[in-house]
C-alpha cells in the first residue's frame, strides 16, 4: 500500500494536466477546482507516506517496472526512503497551498488553462524526480522540471511592457520570453554535464538503480579509482547539474531573471520544486562518495565534498551581498533563495569532511531545506499580493503599506523573521544546525564566510520589510490612492488563506524545531550508518551549541540594528550616507551590477559567440566568393548570380515544394497537432507517457 501511495503521489498531478482542458469546457470555476484538487490528492498521498519515518527500519521500499532488459536494463520505479519521503512532502504540500493561492492571484487571466497545466506538470515532474529509483528516470524528471520552468518563467511570452523586469529607468529591462530562454539554456549546460557523469558511472557500476549503486560501491568505486582523475571528473560532472538547477555559482545568474513569471510561479520554483532538486540530488550522491573516501580509501572522492562545500559558501556570500542593494522585491527574494541554497550545499559538503559529520551535515542540509521551503513560499506569495496591491515591483515605490495590508504584513513579517534566523522560528534552528556542522568541520574560513552571509541576510531582510510596510508613503502609492476605483488592499480570500496557513505552519514548525532536528539525526543515522553499512564515528559534538547560538544571534543583531535605524525607525538617512561616501557609491555600483558576473557572461557567451559567428560567416563567404569566381567565367554568373540561384531555386525551391506536398497530403492532420499551443503538446506527452506505463504495467 505504501508503494502504491508513492505511485499515486507522482501520477495525480499528471492526471491533472490531462483533465484540465476537458474541465475548461465546463467552466473556469470547475477547471480551477480540478487543477487544485489533483495537487491536493498528491499532497494527501505524500502525507500518508510520512508515518513511515517513525518506522525507519522498514525503509527503504522499492517498486519497479522493467522497461529495457537488453543490452541495457532500464527500469521505471519508485524508491521510498527517508530522503524521498521528506522532500516529496515538501514538494506536494507546499505546492498545494501555492495552487490554492493561484485561484485568487490568476483570476481573470486569459492563459489560465495553460497555467494550470504547466503548474501540475511542474509538480508532477518534481515528484517523479524525487521518488524515482534510478538515475535515468531521475534525469527525465529533471529535464521535465526544466521544460516546465521554461514555460512558466516565460508565461507572459507576448512580452507586454507591464511584465518586464529589471530597471528602473535608466537601467535595462528583461522580457519574460528572454528570461525563460536564459533559464532553460543555463540550466541545460549543467544538465548535459551531469548526464555525462551519470553515463560514466554506469560504465563502471553497470546499473542506474540508486540502491544498487550504494550496495555495489565496494566493487565499482575501486575500479573507477584505478584510472587517475576519473573520480574527480565524475564528481565535477555530477555536481554541474545541481549547480545549474539550484542556481549556484558559477551558474547562478539565471535565477534573478526567473522572476518574470507570475508570483506563484516564483514561489513554486524557489520554495518547493526546481531549486530544491539540486540539493536533493547532491544528498542522493553523498553515500557513494562518502563510502569512496572513508571506507574504500579513495582520496579523490574527497573532492566531491570540497567542491560542494566551497560552492555553497561562495554562493551564500555572493548572493546575500547582491540582495543588499536590489530594489525589485522578487529579485531580493531570489538572491535570498540563491544564498539559502548555498547554506544547504555547504552543510551537505561538510558532511564528508569527517566521519562524525556525515549525519550532522546531512541532517542540517535537509532540515534547512524543509524550513526554507515553508518561509520562502510564504514570502513569495505575500510578495505577489503586495505587488498586485501597489502596482509596482520596486520596494522604493512602496512604504507605509502596513495599514492597507495588515494580514500580509503579519504573515510576511513572520516569514522574514524566519529568514533572518530569529528564535524560535524554524529558520533559526536550521541555520544554527548548518553553522554547527560547518564549525565542527574545522574549516574556519568556510564558517566565517557563512557567518558574514548571516549578517547580510539580516540587513537586506530588514531593509525590504521596512521599505515596504513602514516609513512614509512613496509618491507612487499616493498617486495610486488618488486614482478612481483604485485602492491598495489585501488580495482575494484564497491568497490570504494560503499565506495565513503557511505563516501558522512556520510558527508551529519553529516551536518543534529542536525536536525535528534531533529526529532527523536519528532518522539519518539509521539510513546512512546502519542500512548502508557506512563506517562512521558518532561522537559528542566538539563545540557547544550555546556558542553557535550566541554567534548566530550576534550576527543577526549586527545586520538588523543598522537596517532598523535606516529603514524602519528612519533615524539614519541612507541617502545621505550614499551621497557623502565615495566608497559606499563604488561598493553599491559593484553590487548593483551583480559583481559584473552577468555582464561578463553576456559579453563572453552572447556577444562573443555572436561576434565569432559573424566573423566565421564573413570568412566563409569570402572564401566561397573567391572559389566560385575562379571556377566561373566573369560576368556569366558570378558569385551573386550563383548564390542567388542556389538559394532561391535550390534550397527555397526544394523546401517550398516539399512543404507544398506535405501540406496537401498530411497538412490537415498535422495542423491539428502542430498548433503552437504548449498545453496541447504537454497533454500529448503526458498521454503517451501514461500509455507506455500502462502497457508496461499490464505486460
Amino acid at each position: 500500500m505504501d508503494i502504491q501511495l508513492a505511485w499515486l503521489c507522482l501520477i495525480f498531478p499528471f492526471i491533472g494536466v490531462l483533465v484540465t482542458p476537458f474541465l475548461a469546457r465546463i467552466s473556469t470555476s470547475v477547471m480551477n477546482f480540478g487543477a487544485v484538487f489533483f495537487s491536493f490528492l498528491a499532497a494527501v498521498c505524500a502525507l500518508m507516506l510520512f508515518p513511515l519515518l517513525f518506522s525507519a527500519e522498514a525503509l527503504p521500499l522499492e517498486s519497479q517496472l522493467v522497461w529495457l532488459h537488453t543490452p541495457i536494463t532500464v527500469s521505471f520505479g519508485v524508491l521510498v526512503d527517508p530522503l524521498s519521503i521528506i522532500v516529496a512532502n515538501v514538494v506536494a504540500v507546499i505546492s498545494f497551498f501555492i495552487m490554492v493561492y493561484c485561484v485568487g492571484y490568476m483570476k481573470g487571466d486569459p492563459g489560465i488553462m495553460r497555467f494550470w497545466m504547466l503548474m501540475n506538470a511542474f509538480i508532477g515532474s518534481m515528484l517523479l524526480l524525487v521518488l524515482a529509483n534510478n538515475l535515468i528516470i531521475i534525469f527525465i524528471g529533471w529535464k521535465l522540471v526544466g521544460l516546465c520552468s521554461y514555460g512558466l518563467i516565460g508565461f507572459y511570452y507576448r512580452d507586454e511592457k507591464k511584465y518586464w523586469i529589471g530597471g528602473p529607468e535608466p537601467y535595462s529591462f528583461d522580457t519574460p520570453s528572454a528570461c525563460g530562454v536564459k533559464a532553460f539554456i543555463v540550466t541545460s549546460v549543467g544538465d548535459m554535464l551531469m548526464l555525462g557523469g551519470i553515463l560514466i558511472m554506469y560504465f563502471y557500476a553497470g546499473t542506474f538503480n540508486v540502491l544498487e549503486l550504494y550496495q555495489t560501491a565496494p566493487e565499482w568505486i575501486p575500479e573507477m579509482a584505478a584510472t587517475p582523475g576519473m573520480i574527480i571528473l565524475v564528481s565535477i560532472l555530477l555536481i554541474a547539474g545541481p549547480v545549474g538547477k539550484s542556481a549556484q555559482f558559477p551558474l547562478h545568474e539565471w535565477l534573478p531573471e526567473a522572476m518574470s513569471g507570475p508570483g506563484p510561479v516564483s514561489a513554486l520554483i524557489h520554495a518547493a520544486t526546481m531549486v530544491k532538486s539540486g540539493v536533493f540530488l547532491i544528498a542522493r550522491f553523498i553515500p557513494i562518495f562518502y563510502y569512496g573516501y572513508w571506507t574504500a580509501g579513495v582520496d579523490e572522492a574527497m573532492y566531491f565534498f570540497l567542491i560542494v562545500a566551497w560552492i555553497g559558501a561562495i554562493t551564500a556570500f555572493l548572493a546575500a551581498s547582491q540582495g543588499l542593494v536590489a530594489l525589485e522585491l522578487k529579485k531580493i527574494l531570489a538572491y535570498s533563495t540563491v544564498s539559502q541554497i548555498g547554506y544547504m550545499m555547504l552543510a551537505l559538503g561538510v558532511a564528508g569532511f569527517s566521519q562524525d559529520l556525515l549525519v550532522k551535515g546531512y541532517a542540517a542540509g535537509t532540515f534547512h531545506l524543509m524550513s526554507h521551503a515553508m518561509f520562502k513560499a510564504c514570502l513569495f506569495l505575500c510578495a505577489g499580493t503586495v505587488i498586485h496591491a501597489a502596482h509596482s515591483i520596486y520596494i522604493n515605490d512602496m512604504g507605509a503599506l502596513r495599514k492597507f495590508l495588515p494580514y500580509t504584513w503579519l504573515f510576511m513579517g513572520l516569514a522574514t523573521l524566519s529568514l533572518i534566523g530569529v528564535p524560535p522560528l524554524p529558520g533559526f534552528w536550521s541555520k544554527e544546525a548548518v553553522l554547527l556542522a560547518t564549525l565542527e568541520s574545522q574549516h574556519i574560513v568556510l564558517f566565517l564566510i557563512v557567518l558574514v552571509s548571516v549578517i547580510f541576510t539580516a540587513f537586506y531582510s530588514t531593509r525590504y520589510f521596512g521599505m515596504m510596510f513602514h516609513g512614509k508613503q512613496s509618491r507612487h502609492i499616493k498617486q495610486e490612492l488618488k486614482k478612481p476605483h483604485n485602492h491598495v488592499h489585501e488580495g482575494y480570500f484564497p491568497q490570504t488563506f494560503a499565506c495565513g496557513v503557511l505563516a501558522a505552519g512556520i510558527v508551529i514548525f519553529g516551536l518543534m524545531g529542536m525536536r525535528v532536528e534531533y529526529a532527523l539525526y536519528g532518522l539519518f543515522e539509521t539510513q546512512l550508518v546502519q542500512d548502508l553499512a557506512h563506517s562512521t564515528v558518532l561522537s559528542v559534538p566538539s563545540f557547544d551549541k550555546t556558542l553557535i547560538m550566541v554567534l548566530s544571534i550576534g550576527s543577526v543583531l549586527i545586520g538588523v540594528i543598522p537596517a532598523y535605524m535606516f529603514y524602519i525607525a528612519r533615524k539614519w538617512d541612507a541617502d545621505a550616507v550614499y551621497e557623502n561616501s565615495r566608497v559606499v557609491q563604488l561598493v553599491h555600483a559593484f553590487l548593483w551590477n551583480r559583481w559584473y558576473i552577468n555582464a561578463f557572461y553576456n559579453w563572453l557567451f552572447v556577444k562573443g559567440v555572436m561576434g565569432a559567428a559573424r566573423a566565421v560567416a564573413e570568412k566563409v563567404e569570402i572564401a566561397v566568393d573567391t572559389a566560385i569566381n575562379r571556377l566561373t567565367p566573369s560576368g556569366v554568373f558570378g558569385l551573386s548570380g550563383i548564390s542567388v540561384w542556389f538559394d532561391r531555386k535550390g534550397i527555397d525551391g526544394f523546401l517550398d515544394g516539399m512543404a507544398y506536398h506535405v501540406q496537401n497530403s498530411a497538412g490537415g492532420t498535422l495542423s491539428r497537432l502542430q498548433n503552437g499551443r504548449i498545453q496541447d503538446y504537454l497533454a500529448l506527452a503526458v498521454i503517451i507517457a501514461l500509455l507506455v506505463c500502462g502497457i508496461i504495467w499490464l505486460s
